[in-house]
């Protein structure tokens, strides 16, 4: 067996070897989008950063992997920037963010899903019905199909990863 590469060989191999791979598959995913590459990047970035690169045993697999998740993160900010761009497009003229206004909320607005991402589905549930809908916590418990004290544990898990994020700088 031979002795394993170094970090920048074994990334200059991987590149070389799957780079044109990983292009074509985020080809396919994004109908020809000319952010395959940008999101090709991405991905290589991931791999350098990587705690677990040097136990890489199939490239391509660790490479489908985290293009995975680039991908999803890329269609959720997708997701999140169109509902933006709504909520601005039904604001007054005169109330309407400024561009760098804009970049900031979108930023922002990508924070917050990824830490709602980080919550069980029935804590993000019960958040988004209390601060979106304005439900009651008994209204919660109800369409959740749980106790109120449950509710109360679910949003004091969502109002901590909400502190956690606005001290982040």
């Amino acid at each position: 067996m031979s002795a394993p590469l170094p970090a920048p060989a074994l990334i200059d191999s991987i590149y070389r070897e799957h780079h044109g791979w990983l292009l074509g598959w985020f080809l396919r995913r994004l109908s020809g989008s000319s952010q395959a590459a940008d999101l090709a990047h991405d991905t290589f970035v991931r791999l350098i950063t990587s705690r677990e690169l040097a136990q890489v045993r199939e490239p391509r697999a660790f490479l489908r992997t985290l293009a995975h998740g680039v991908i999803v993160n890329h269609w959720r900010r997708a997701d999140v920037e169109r509902a933006w761009a709504e909520a601005v497009a039904a604001q007054p003229e005169l109330l309407a963010p400024s561009p760098e206004e804009r970049m900031i909320a979108v930023e922002m607005l990508c924070r917050i899903d990824a830490m709602l991402n980080t919550l069980s589905d029935k804590a993000r549930k019960a958040f988004l019905l209390s601060q979106i809908d304005g439900r009651t916590y008994a209204e919660i418990a109800l369409e959740l199909g749980v106790s109120d004290r449950m509710v109360k544990k679910y949003m004091a898990q969502a109002m901590l990863q909400c502190l956690l994020l606005a001290q982040e700088p």
